[in-house]
Protein backbone atom coordinates (compact mmCIF):
# COMPACT_ATOMS: atom_id res chain seq x y z
CA UNK A 1 0.00 0.00 0.00
CA UNK A 2 0.99 3.60 -1.04
CA UNK A 3 2.51 5.79 1.46
CA UNK A 4 -0.36 8.42 0.73
CA UNK A 5 -3.25 6.00 1.44
CA UNK A 6 -1.71 4.33 4.71
CA UNK A 7 -1.62 8.24 5.67
CA UNK A 8 -5.09 8.45 4.95
CA UNK A 9 -5.93 5.52 6.95
CA UNK A 10 -4.32 7.25 9.87
CA UNK A 11 -5.90 10.69 9.31
CA UNK A 12 -9.02 8.53 9.77
CA UNK A 13 -8.46 6.70 12.84
CA UNK A 14 -7.42 10.44 14.79
CA UNK A 15 -10.71 11.68 13.59
CA UNK A 16 -12.31 8.40 15.62
CA UNK A 17 -9.81 8.89 18.22
CA UNK A 18 -10.30 13.06 18.80
CA UNK A 19 -14.09 12.35 18.58
CA UNK A 20 -13.36 9.54 21.47
CA UNK A 21 -11.61 11.73 23.28
CA UNK A 22 -14.40 14.23 23.57
CA UNK A 23 -17.12 11.86 24.13
CA UNK A 24 -15.41 10.35 27.19
CA UNK A 25 -14.70 14.03 27.89
CA UNK A 26 -18.03 14.99 28.04
CA UNK A 27 -18.74 11.79 30.40
CA UNK A 28 -15.78 13.02 32.80
CA UNK A 29 -18.00 16.78 33.22
CA UNK A 30 -21.10 14.62 33.98
CA UNK A 31 -19.19 12.80 36.66
CA UNK A 32 -17.87 16.12 37.88
CA UNK A 33 -21.18 17.51 38.30
CA UNK A 34 -22.32 14.78 40.41
CA UNK A 35 -18.62 14.98 42.56
CA UNK A 36 -19.63 18.57 43.66
CA UNK A 37 -22.98 17.95 44.39
CA UNK A 38 -21.67 15.05 46.92
CA UNK A 39 -19.04 17.17 47.69
CA UNK A 40 -16.47 14.61 46.68
CA UNK A 41 -12.66 15.11 45.86
CA UNK A 42 -12.35 15.16 41.96
CA UNK A 43 -9.48 13.45 42.02
CA UNK A 44 -10.27 9.53 42.66
CA UNK A 45 -6.69 7.52 43.09
CA UNK A 46 -8.28 4.50 43.32
CA UNK A 47 -10.23 5.22 39.81
CA UNK A 48 -6.85 5.97 38.51
CA UNK A 49 -5.36 3.03 39.39
CA UNK A 50 -8.42 1.37 37.97
CA UNK A 51 -8.42 2.73 34.75
CA UNK A 52 -4.22 1.77 34.17
CA UNK A 53 -4.44 -2.13 35.22
CA UNK A 54 -7.76 -2.35 32.56
CA UNK A 55 -5.85 -0.43 29.93
CA UNK A 56 -2.61 -3.10 30.58
CA UNK A 57 -4.88 -5.96 30.88
CA UNK A 58 -6.56 -4.98 27.11
CA UNK A 59 -3.62 -3.62 25.37
CA UNK A 60 -2.73 -6.19 22.53
CA UNK A 61 0.44 -3.82 21.26
CA UNK A 62 2.54 -3.23 19.43
CA UNK A 63 2.31 -0.16 21.88
CA UNK A 64 3.68 -1.40 25.31
CA UNK A 65 2.08 -1.00 28.21
CA UNK A 66 4.51 2.12 29.67
CA UNK A 67 3.27 4.18 26.44
CA UNK A 68 -0.02 3.77 26.87
CA UNK A 69 0.06 4.62 30.64
CA UNK A 70 1.87 7.60 29.71
CA UNK A 71 -0.46 8.90 26.78
CA UNK A 72 -3.66 7.85 29.56
CA UNK A 73 -2.03 10.77 32.19
CA UNK A 74 -2.26 12.29 29.65
CA UNK A 75 -6.04 12.08 29.16
CA UNK A 76 -6.59 12.09 32.79
CA UNK A 77 -4.76 15.10 33.12
CA UNK A 78 -7.01 17.12 30.80
CA UNK A 79 -10.02 15.28 32.07
CA UNK A 80 -9.22 16.75 35.73
CA UNK A 81 -8.35 20.26 34.36
CA UNK A 82 -11.98 20.12 33.16
CA UNK A 83 -13.34 19.47 36.20
CA UNK A 84 -12.16 21.86 38.11
CA UNK A 85 -9.14 23.98 37.91
CA UNK A 86 -6.67 21.77 39.53
CA UNK A 87 -3.59 23.06 41.70
CA UNK A 88 -0.91 21.03 43.05
CA UNK A 89 2.03 22.47 45.54
CA UNK A 90 5.53 20.55 45.02
CA UNK A 91 8.70 21.88 46.64
CA UNK A 92 10.37 24.05 43.83
CA UNK A 93 11.41 26.06 41.82
CA UNK A 94 10.58 24.52 38.59
CA UNK A 95 12.22 21.26 37.93
CA UNK A 96 13.10 19.86 40.90
CA UNK A 97 12.42 16.38 41.48
CA UNK A 98 9.42 16.89 43.63
CA UNK A 99 8.34 18.56 40.46
CA UNK A 100 8.80 15.63 38.09
CA UNK A 101 7.26 13.70 40.35
CA UNK A 102 4.13 15.77 40.69
CA UNK A 103 4.17 15.85 36.61
CA UNK A 104 4.75 11.98 36.58
CA UNK A 105 1.38 11.89 38.38
CA UNK A 106 -0.35 14.83 37.60
CA UNK A 107 0.43 15.49 33.91
CA UNK A 108 0.48 18.70 32.47
CA UNK A 109 -2.66 19.58 31.86
CA UNK A 110 -3.04 21.02 35.79
CA UNK A 111 -1.66 23.74 37.59
CA UNK A 112 1.90 23.91 39.64
CA UNK A 113 2.54 26.04 42.52
CA UNK A 114 5.82 25.97 43.67
CA UNK A 115 7.01 26.10 47.12
CA UNK A 116 10.52 27.06 49.31
CA UNK A 117 10.06 23.92 51.68
CA UNK A 118 7.87 21.07 52.45
CA UNK A 119 6.47 22.89 55.08
CA UNK A 120 5.03 25.41 52.69
CA UNK A 121 3.68 22.48 50.54
CA UNK A 122 1.47 21.48 53.69
CA UNK A 123 0.34 24.89 54.29
CA UNK A 124 -0.53 25.94 50.35
CA UNK A 125 -3.17 22.52 50.71
CA UNK A 126 -4.13 23.54 54.44
CA UNK A 127 -5.19 27.06 53.03
CA UNK A 128 -7.04 25.58 50.22
CA UNK A 129 -4.49 27.76 47.96
CA UNK A 130 -3.51 24.04 46.13
CA UNK A 131 -5.78 20.90 46.15
CA UNK A 132 -2.90 18.34 46.36
CA UNK A 133 0.58 18.71 47.58
CA UNK A 134 3.39 16.27 46.82
CA UNK A 135 6.29 16.01 49.05
CA UNK A 136 9.18 12.96 49.54
CA UNK A 137 9.23 10.77 51.81
CA UNK A 138 12.08 8.60 51.57
CA UNK A 139 14.97 7.41 49.39
CA UNK A 140 15.87 3.52 48.75
CA UNK A 141 19.75 4.99 49.37
CA UNK A 142 18.95 7.46 52.08
CA UNK A 143 16.12 6.63 53.65
CA UNK A 144 13.30 9.20 54.86
CA UNK A 145 12.94 12.73 55.18
CA UNK A 146 12.39 13.27 58.70
CA UNK A 147 11.06 17.26 57.70
CA UNK A 148 7.87 15.14 55.94
CA UNK A 149 7.66 12.63 59.21
CA UNK A 150 7.09 15.60 61.19
CA UNK A 151 4.77 17.53 59.04
CA UNK A 152 2.78 14.90 59.20
CA UNK A 153 2.10 14.38 62.60
CA UNK A 154 1.02 17.46 63.03
CA UNK A 155 -1.07 18.22 59.78
CA UNK A 156 -4.96 17.17 59.17
CA UNK A 157 -3.78 16.34 55.86
CA UNK A 158 -4.01 13.13 54.35
CA UNK A 159 -1.84 10.50 52.39
CA UNK A 160 -3.99 9.84 48.69
CA UNK A 161 -1.47 8.65 46.58
CA UNK A 162 2.68 7.38 46.23
CA UNK A 163 4.44 8.02 43.91
CA UNK A 164 7.68 5.94 43.00
CA UNK A 165 10.43 8.30 40.75
CA UNK A 166 14.02 6.67 39.43
CA UNK A 167 16.72 9.03 40.52
CA UNK A 168 19.03 10.56 38.46
CA UNK A 169 22.11 13.21 39.05
CA UNK A 170 24.62 14.59 37.36
CA UNK A 171 27.04 17.20 37.38
CA UNK A 172 26.50 20.32 35.88
CA UNK A 173 28.04 23.41 34.97
CA UNK A 174 29.44 26.02 32.34
CA UNK A 175 33.09 25.24 33.57
CA UNK A 176 35.21 22.22 32.76
CA UNK A 177 35.41 19.41 35.40
CA UNK A 178 38.91 20.63 36.29
CA UNK A 179 37.92 24.05 36.68
CA UNK A 180 35.03 23.18 39.67
CA UNK A 181 35.89 24.75 43.03
CA UNK A 182 32.36 24.39 44.50
CA UNK A 183 29.45 21.79 44.15
CA UNK A 184 26.00 22.95 44.91
CA UNK A 185 23.69 20.55 45.73
CA UNK A 186 20.55 18.90 48.24
CA UNK A 187 21.95 17.18 51.26
CA UNK A 188 20.28 14.16 50.42
CA UNK A 189 21.90 14.20 47.01
CA UNK A 190 25.03 14.83 48.13
CA UNK A 191 24.59 11.18 50.29
CA UNK A 192 23.78 9.35 47.04
CA UNK A 193 26.73 10.47 45.20
CA UNK A 194 29.77 10.45 48.35
CA UNK A 195 31.20 7.97 46.70
CA UNK A 196 31.89 9.45 42.77
CA UNK A 197 32.06 13.23 44.58
CA UNK A 198 35.36 11.40 46.94
CA UNK A 199 36.59 9.77 43.70
CA UNK A 200 36.40 12.46 40.99
CA UNK A 201 36.51 16.10 42.82
CA UNK A 202 37.62 15.30 46.38
CA UNK A 203 38.93 18.89 46.62
CA UNK A 204 35.82 20.18 45.55
CA UNK A 205 34.28 22.24 48.38
CA UNK A 206 30.14 20.67 48.54
CA UNK A 207 27.84 23.35 49.65
CA UNK A 208 24.24 22.46 50.89
CA UNK A 209 21.19 24.48 49.30
CA UNK A 210 17.65 23.43 50.00
CA UNK A 211 17.20 22.03 46.52
CA UNK A 212 19.14 20.66 43.10
CA UNK A 213 17.26 23.61 41.30
CA UNK A 214 18.52 26.04 43.33
CA UNK A 215 21.79 24.67 43.18
CA UNK A 216 21.66 25.07 39.48
CA UNK A 217 20.54 28.35 39.39
CA UNK A 218 23.39 28.97 41.18
CA UNK A 219 25.68 27.33 39.48
CA UNK A 220 24.36 29.19 36.57
CA UNK A 221 25.94 32.65 37.49
CA UNK A 222 28.95 31.81 39.95
CA UNK A 223 32.46 31.00 38.80
CA UNK A 224 34.03 27.89 38.96
CA UNK A 225 30.72 26.26 40.17
CA UNK A 226 28.96 23.22 39.42
CA UNK A 227 25.52 21.72 40.69
CA UNK A 228 24.23 18.16 41.07
CA UNK A 229 20.74 17.97 39.75
CA UNK A 230 18.31 16.67 36.97
CA UNK A 231 18.87 16.26 33.44
CA UNK A 232 15.27 18.57 33.24
CA UNK A 233 16.85 21.28 35.52
CA UNK A 234 20.42 21.13 32.82
CA UNK A 235 17.64 22.19 29.78
CA UNK A 236 15.49 24.74 31.72
CA UNK A 237 18.70 26.90 32.82
CA UNK A 238 21.56 26.22 30.03
CA UNK A 239 23.97 24.03 31.69
CA UNK A 240 26.56 21.52 30.23
CA UNK A 241 26.29 18.21 31.61
CA UNK A 242 29.57 16.84 32.31
CA UNK A 243 29.19 13.64 33.71
CA UNK A 244 25.66 12.22 33.83
CA UNK A 245 24.32 9.28 36.43
CA UNK A 246 26.76 9.90 39.18
CA UNK A 247 24.34 8.36 42.14
CA UNK A 248 26.47 5.46 44.06
CA UNK A 249 23.49 3.11 43.03
CA UNK A 250 21.93 2.41 40.12
CA UNK A 251 18.80 1.35 42.01
CA UNK A 252 18.02 5.01 43.24
CA UNK A 253 14.27 5.61 44.20
CA UNK A 254 12.37 8.37 45.47
CA UNK A 255 9.09 7.76 47.35
CA UNK A 256 6.99 10.89 47.39
CA UNK A 257 3.47 11.33 48.80
CA UNK A 258 0.15 13.43 47.51
CA UNK A 259 -1.51 14.99 50.36
CA UNK A 260 -4.81 16.10 50.40
CA UNK A 261 -8.02 16.71 52.53
CA UNK A 262 -9.59 13.39 51.01
CA UNK A 263 -9.47 10.33 51.94
CA UNK A 264 -8.49 7.74 49.03
CA UNK A 265 -11.38 4.82 48.51
CA UNK A 266 -10.37 1.40 49.15
CA UNK A 267 -8.94 -0.84 46.27
CA UNK A 268 -7.87 -5.02 46.81
CA UNK A 269 -4.70 -3.33 47.03
CA UNK A 270 -3.69 -0.70 49.32
CA UNK A 271 -1.04 0.91 51.70
CA UNK A 272 -1.81 2.37 55.28
CA UNK A 273 0.75 4.45 56.90
CA UNK A 274 0.37 5.49 60.57
CA UNK A 275 2.06 7.29 63.64
CA UNK A 276 1.72 6.21 67.33
CA UNK A 277 3.72 7.02 70.44
CA UNK A 278 4.64 4.34 73.00
CA UNK A 279 4.18 4.36 77.02
CA UNK A 280 7.96 4.00 78.62
CA UNK A 281 7.82 0.35 79.84
CA UNK A 282 9.96 -2.82 79.18
CA UNK A 283 8.48 -4.40 75.63
CA UNK A 284 6.63 -1.47 74.98
CA UNK A 285 7.35 -1.64 71.06
CA UNK A 286 6.94 -5.56 71.26
CA UNK A 287 3.35 -5.10 72.64
CA UNK A 288 2.56 -2.63 69.72
CA UNK A 289 3.20 -4.82 66.69
CA UNK A 290 1.54 -7.98 68.72
CA UNK A 291 -1.97 -6.79 67.05
CA UNK A 292 -0.54 -6.89 63.54
CA UNK A 293 0.93 -10.44 63.83
CA UNK A 294 -2.64 -11.55 65.74
CA UNK A 295 -4.46 -10.42 62.39
CA UNK A 296 -2.14 -11.31 60.17
CA UNK A 297 -1.13 -7.60 58.90
CA UNK A 298 2.37 -7.23 56.62
CA UNK A 299 4.06 -4.36 58.05
CA UNK A 300 6.88 -2.95 55.55
CA UNK A 301 8.11 -0.21 56.67
CA UNK A 302 8.90 1.16 60.53
CA UNK A 303 10.56 4.04 61.38
CA UNK A 304 11.07 6.29 64.54
CA UNK A 305 11.74 9.85 65.09
CA UNK A 306 12.19 12.10 68.33
CA UNK A 307 8.63 13.32 69.21
CA UNK A 308 10.33 16.78 69.77
CA UNK A 309 7.63 17.10 73.18
CA UNK A 310 9.75 15.23 75.34
CA UNK A 311 13.21 14.11 75.87
CA UNK A 312 13.76 10.75 74.70
CA UNK A 313 9.70 10.01 73.94
CA UNK A 314 9.23 8.82 70.19
CA UNK A 315 7.35 8.32 67.11
CA UNK A 316 7.21 5.38 65.07
CA UNK A 317 6.32 5.75 61.53
CA UNK A 318 4.74 2.48 60.26
CA UNK A 319 3.63 1.31 56.64
CA UNK A 320 1.19 -1.65 56.59
CA UNK A 321 -0.08 -3.98 53.71
CA UNK A 322 -4.05 -3.24 53.31
CA UNK A 323 -7.08 -0.23 53.60
CA UNK A 324 -7.73 1.29 57.33
CA UNK A 325 -11.66 0.20 56.02
CA UNK A 326 -10.37 -3.24 55.90
CA UNK A 327 -11.68 -5.63 58.89
CA UNK A 328 -8.48 -6.98 59.84
CA UNK A 329 -6.60 -3.82 59.22
CA UNK A 330 -9.37 -1.86 61.79
CA UNK A 331 -9.53 -4.46 64.67
CA UNK A 332 -4.99 -4.36 64.39
CA UNK A 333 -5.67 -0.68 64.85
CA UNK A 334 -8.03 -0.71 67.73
CA UNK A 335 -6.17 -2.88 69.65
CA UNK A 336 -2.97 -0.45 68.76
CA UNK A 337 -4.77 2.04 70.16
CA UNK A 338 -5.32 0.92 73.51
CA UNK A 339 -2.09 0.25 74.36
CA UNK A 340 -0.33 3.32 73.04
CA UNK A 341 -0.20 7.10 74.09
CA UNK A 342 -0.94 8.58 70.97
CA UNK A 343 -2.34 6.97 67.29
CA UNK A 344 -2.96 8.52 64.34
CA UNK A 345 -3.47 7.28 60.51
CA UNK A 346 -1.54 8.84 58.22
CA UNK A 347 -3.64 8.02 55.09
CA UNK A 348 -4.62 4.96 52.95
CA UNK A 349 -3.73 4.91 49.38
CA UNK A 350 -3.77 2.66 46.44
CA UNK A 351 -0.67 0.40 45.66
CA UNK A 352 0.19 1.41 42.45
CA UNK A 353 3.21 1.91 41.52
Amino acid sequence: MEINKIRNIIDGLDKKIVNLLNSRAEKILEIGKLKNKQKKSIYAPAREKEILEKISKINKGPLKNDCLKAIYREVMSAALSLEKPIVIAYMGPQATFSHQAAIKKFGSSVNYLACNTIGDVFSEVEKDNADYGVVPIENSIEGAISHTLDMLVDSDLKICSQIMLDISHNLLARCAKKDIRRIYSNPQVFGQCRLWLESNLPQAKLIEVSSTTRAAQIALTEKNSACIASLLAAKVYGLKIVASDIEDSPHNITRFLVIGKFEAQATKYDKTSIVFSIKDKVGALHDMLVPFKKYRINLTKIESRPSKRRAWDYFFFVDLIGHVADKNVKKALDELEEKCKFLKVLGSYPLSE
